[in-house]
């Protein structure tokens, strides 16, 4: 069984996760973990790529492109996060020349994705309103009412994605 990392939350408080079920074969595993890491390679250098192009942007559209770096940054954070927590959620057994997975007992963090909404989706929605050149008041209001309607829209999700059924996850 894998260790558990912070021992008194388990006393005072219970982390709550939606479990991996059982039967992951090697294969799947390996899907996971290359689109994982695809993925922080992807965000990681768009990162670079968009803040070391603001030199080139008109002065108009460069706070746009700021907020697309923080953006990636941000996914490429939580995308190690994510990482991290599917390598340690499995434990790989070489069996008859193959590997098998097996559940370690660590949970798999279904939060990172959450978390991460919560904080780039206000940030993409503020973007694009940027982008629109609007006049400041309407920039500031659509910012305002879109953001927290974003903020909304991924705290309701989160609580179906817990679920222990997978019948009531993907309801």
């Amino acid at each position: 069984q894998g260790k558990q990392p912070y021992p008194f939350l388990q006393e005072h408080s219970t982390v709550i996760m939606a479990p991996l079920p059982a039967g992951f074969t090697y294969g799947e595993w390996s899907a996971v973990y290359n689109a994982l890491s695809f993925g922080i390679a992807a965000m990681g250098s768009g990162t670079c790529f968009f803040w070391l192009q603001l030199g080139g942007v008109s002065t108009s559209y460069r706070t746009a492109l700021i907020i697309t770096g923080l953006v990636t940054l941000i996914a490429t954070y939580h995308y190690f996060r994510i990482f991290n927590s599917w390598v340690d959620a499995f434990e790989l057994v070489e069996k008859d020349g193959s590997y098998v997975t097996n559940l370690t007992g660590q949970p798999f963090n279904d939060a990172y994705r959450y978390v991460d909404w919560l904080l780039t989706v206000p940030l993409l929605l503020v973007e694009l309103i940027l982008v629109m050149k609007l006049p400041a008041a309407d920039t500031a209001s659509m910012s305002w009412k879109l953001g927290g309607a974003s903020v909304v829209m991924v705290d309701l999700g989160y609580p179906g994605a817990i679920q222990e059924s997978f019948e009531v996850r993907c309801f």
